[in-house]
């Protein structure tokens, strides 16, 4: 990782002249997420009442459909990056992704209710995020300079989680309108996906160039393997570790629905909450991780997570559930971004979308493992055991975690001072 003059840890060293303005190609793929994330969340909001109240699909049903291609979508997505790679197509690349779960939405409108149709549509949808978002976070790591990765991914996660909130409104707006004609809601889900492809070949470049390294940073031996670059390995143990300990929202939202005896009705509203803090925090926090080191941001992010599952250990009321939700907004502002953040400086121009695909997948199915594992826990020895097995866990991880994440001592990179 790096080493700046003033001893921060993982902070890039200041370029003369760096430019202190968002890439121009990380605010188009920021839009292009946004206005993706509307489509998207449009469908996911209206899903389950359409499969279960419209078409009459019993919860187990729905719960298989939209379960099963969970596994094959982190496959897909290793995939997706060593496509990109080859030959730098990482626009091609995500635009196919894109494009695919854009035509999902078509194929729900003309399903017709087949359950085979509906499958095939849930798959398309899930490829296509699969395929796409390993080219999409190169792109955004390959758009601007290395000192300021963390604020780039912030602007494109904060955009992303805007097109999350405006989904649902804009789906129940259209059925509103419509008087619950879920088709209205597919057409102009596709319409709108159809949008972000559309921004996607028109805003972003082709093939930005990878920024220039640091004139203190010497050049780094072309490797063939991500995995063959220690201080990639380190971060992808460490966040396969942390990953491993987390217990998944679900379960929190459950927690705290149980704890303050909400109607089931409310607990489609609850991520509300996290994801505006996310909103709120993640241009903040990407910037406070590039000023002052990523390694330590990712880490409190972390002990965010940590602090919620203490709340929850303790008597839950209105003031402390909102901490929670609040805390967990604040665990995806410092972790999100600021892991690509992270990551990208250690993987090769020619091979950043595979190396990060790897570290997703791998992130992926340790939170796979982790949410399973909890699950297991509440079943055979009841909700409290198994939340302070949880917070027992995510503490030593956290631990293990600070002594695995390269230190700023085992960086090759001289310090740079900063220009004044």
């Amino acid at each position: 990782m790096y080493l700046a003059a003033n001893g921060r840890p993982d902070a890039p060293p200041r370029t003369p002249g760096a430019r202190r303005r968002v890439p121009a190609a990380v605010l188009a793929l920021g839009a292009v997420s946004l206005v993706t994330d509307i489509s998207s969340e449009m469908v996911t909001a209206v899903l389950p009442l359409y499969l279960v109240l419209g078409l009459g699909l019993s919860p187990l049903q729905f719960g298989f459909l939209d379960g099963m291609f969970n596994g094959a979508t982190a496959l897909v997505r290793l995939l997706g990056g060593r496509l990109a790679d080859r030959g730098g197509r990482h626009k091609r690349v995500a635009g196919a992704g894109y494009l695919l779960s854009a035509l999902s939405r078509l194929g729900l409108l003309l399903a017709g209710g087949a359950t085979a149709g509906i499958a095939a549509a849930l798959a398309a949808d899930r490829l296509g995020k699969g395929i796409r978002t390993a080219p999409r976070d190169a792109l955004i790591s390959l758009s601007g300079p290395p000192e300021a990765l963390g604020r780039s991914f912030g602007v494109h996660r904060a955009m992303d989680t805007t097109g999350a909130l405006l989904g649902p409104l804009a789906a129940f707006a259209v059925l509103w309108a419509t008087a619950d004609a879920y088709d209205a809601v597919f057409a102009v889900s596709f319409c709108v996906g159809l949008l972000g492809v559309l921004l996607l070949a028109v805003y972003v470049p082709a093939a930005p160039a990878a920024p220039p390294p640091s004139a203190a940073a010497p050049a780094r031996p072309p490797t063939t393997s991500a995995l063959r670059d220690p201080a990639f390995r380190r971060v992808l143990c460490a966040a396969a570790l942390l990953g491993a300990t987390t217990i998944g929202d679900a379960f929190l939202y459950l927690l705290l629905l149980r704890a303050l005896d909400l109607p089931p009705a409310l607990f489609t509203l609850l991520p509300l909450g996290a994801a505006a803090v996310y909103l709120l925090l993640a241009v903040p926090a990407g910037r406070i991780a590039d000023r002052y080191g990523r390694r330590p941001a990712f880490l409190l992010g972390h002990g965010a997570l940590l602090c919620a599952y203490a709340v929850l250990l303790a008597p839950v009321s209105w003031p402390s559930a909102i901490a929670v939700l609040a805390l967990l907004g604040v665990f995806y502002a410092g972790t999100d971004g600021v892991l690509m953040a992270l990551a990208a400086p250690a993987l090769p121009a020619h091979g950043r979308a595979g190396g990060l695909a790897l570290l997703q997948t791998g992130q992926a199915l340790a939170r796979l493992l982790g949410a399973a594992g909890f699950g297991a826990a509440w079943t055979f020895w009841g909700q409290r055991p198994a939340l302070w097995a949880a917070a027992l866990a995510l503490a030593a991880a956290l631990a293990a975690a600070r002594r695995v994440l390269p230190s700023p001592a085992a960086s090759p990179r001289t310090p740079t001072p900063e220009p004044s």
